[in-house]
């Protein structure tokens, strides 16, 4: 999650709000004090929040629930007269893009790296590492509009941030520290993404890097605001948190024509939510005007309908609200977590330990004795973690998110052993061997059952250490096994087999083929297995 650095000055500026009120009362909002600095501390959010990843969101929460400010935040944009064109051949490299002009603004070295920090958290959670979404801020009076975004030449040179020489594309990709970082999002690509002005000086290398020419700097008075992307929701949604949080800061929006459409809009959307449901989920006895009052000290807009139906305003920068239940949540940490009465449950019984969690212990007892490190990975992925890397073939019974905010968490996993390859794959930087395992819940013609993985990396991993594993694993379970030929295209002909318990197949295991290692990104030898914990429910 991220850790936002909040400086004590800016932040009483912007907000009105004294620090130790500050410090005493954000934690109401969701969030967790990190450290305190001599002129700032460092607070963590949760990613679902990024509109308070700055000073100027943090006040704008802070001044409404500390009662100083009520009510949605009105955004007004005006006509720049400004325009951008995106020509034909981003398609299939970085399609969207949004834009906005800010005017007015002053700056001061706390508030430019507010602005840098609110930049680099929303290519984390919105933008999730730059793919998604990637933020350019510009010193607009530095250009000439209108602007272009188009599919460059590799070839093309521009001086790029914090540099002094011209660099071409690749050479900005191999030696500038952001253009190593990043440049395994567009380097497959013939073209590169580039937005240049009139007199075709360049404004920024998307994702990459901008160019030293609109660099902000105290002396900047107006901005222009690029967002280009891969995911047109997502790109919007970090427009809008920028304009809103400018503007929060004295800066007046004025919109940009993008092929002949006008953005940004900074209108809220509009709900209609249930008191009945919201009293019921919170267990709060408030009327219809009481939840009006508390939404809005949370910086909603809220106007009774009935005494049952109230009409919702959701700002333009709450992007996480997708359900009613996210505005009811709100509405609690308005009434305070505090005020809450805790009741003991009407019944009562006694417990006992569930069997699924008795055979997950067991399996965990057994590989911890084995010197493997217990790892929880995430039960979503995408087909490409999954089976593609993996050379399986995608089977008819997969379950997918319905509506996935990212393209990494498509669908619900059927296995474990991919999510351990792309953890060894996130941690070639420490040292070997690696050994690590996992137990948890998969989903296969909509049911879920529990699945043991294990897998080790170094440079002498092969089919008889991950056997001598697998066979102390079904010793140990009282499992009588037998191991037939596999053709788990995952692993290494010849080096694989598959695991039989009564005449049933329950797993698989082997060295990993050297393919499935190369679509991981690693170049160390690796052995896994995978068992069905279904055989341990006898």
């Amino acid at each position: 999650m991220p850790i936002i650095k909040l400086p004590y000055r800016y932040l009483e500026e912007l907000s009105g709000i004294d620090r130790d009120t500050i410090i005493k009362e954000i934690p109401m909002i969701g969030a967790d004090i990190e450290r305190y600095e001599e002129e700032s501390f460092d607070v963590e959010f949760f990613p679902d929040r990024p509109d308070l990843f700055s000073a100027e969101g943090v006040s704008r929460a802070m001044r409404g629930f500390m009662g100083l400010e009520s009510g949605l935040p009105e955004y007004s944009t005006e006509p720049s007269g400004l325009s951008f064109e995106i020509e034909p051949g981003l398609e299939d490299i970085r399609p969207y893009l949004g834009s906005a002009v800010i005017r007015g603004l002053s700056f001061n070295n706390e508030s430019i790296e507010c602005l840098m920090g609110l930049q680099e958290s929303l290519h984390w959670a919105v933008g999730r590492g730059r793919v998604k979404v990637a933020i350019g801020v510009h010193d607009l009076d530095k250009v000439k509009p209108p602007f272009k975004y188009f599919a460059s030449p590799k070839s093309r040179t521009f001086v790029p941030l914090d540099k002094d020489e011209l660099m071409t594309l690749d050479e900005i990709l191999e030696k500038h520290p952001k253009g190593v970082d990043y440049a395994h999002i567009v380097q497959d690509f013939d073209r590169y993404p580039l937005i240049t002005d009139s007199e075709d000086n360049v404004l920024s290398f998307p994702p990459i890097i901008n160019g030293e020419l609109t660099k902000v700097t105290e002396v900047t008075k107006n901005i222009l605001l690029d967002c280009t992307g891969t995911d047109e929701r997502a790109v919007m949604t970090a427009v809008k948190i920028i304009c809103s949080a400018l503007a929060q800061a004295g800066g007046k929006i004025e919109s940009i024509e993008v092929n002949g459409v006008s953005m940004p809009s900074l209108a809220p959307k509009v709900r209609d939510v249930k008191l009945s449901e919201c009293r019921e989920l919170l267990g709060i006895d408030i009327d219809i005007i009481e939840m009006a009052q508390l939404l809005k000290k949370m910086r909603f807009g809220a106007e009774p309908v009935d005494k049952e139906i109230l009409k919702v305003f959701v700002p333009c920068y709450r992007a996480d609200i997708l359900h009613d239940w996210d505005i009811f949540e709100d509405v609690a940490k308005a009434y305070g977590y505090e005020n809450i009465d805790s009741l003991l449950p009407p019944t009562s019984t006694i417990g006992h330990e569930n069997p699924v969690n008795r055979i997950m212990g067991t399996a965990r007892t057994i590989m911890a004795g084995t010197g493997y490190l217990e790892m929880m990975p995430f039960t979503l992925s995408n087909e490409r973690v999954m089976y593609s890397n993996m050379q399986r073939k995608k089977p008819d019974y997969t379950l997918y998110v319905k509506h996935p905010i990212s393209e990494e968490q498509t669908l619900v996993r059927t296995d474990i052993l991919p999510l351990l390859m792309e953890t060894l794959r996130n941690n070639q930087h420490r040292e070997l061997p690696q050994r690590l395992f996992s137990t948890g819940d998969v989903i296969e013609d909509e049911k879920t059952f529990q699945k043991l993985a294990g897998v080790t990396m170094h440079t002498e991993a092969d089919f008889s250490e991950i056997y001598a594993v697998v066979d102390l694993f079904m010793r140990e379970a009282d499992l009588e096994y037998r191991v037939e030929e596999s053709d788990d295209p995952a692993f290494l002909d010849g080096r694989r087999g598959d695991i039989y318990v009564e005449n049933k197949k329950i797993g698989s295991f082997g060295e990993i083929h050297p393919q499935v290692i190369v679509n991981f990104e690693m170049a160390e030898p690796v052995a896994g297995f995978e068992i069905d914990l279904r055989v341990m429910n006898r």
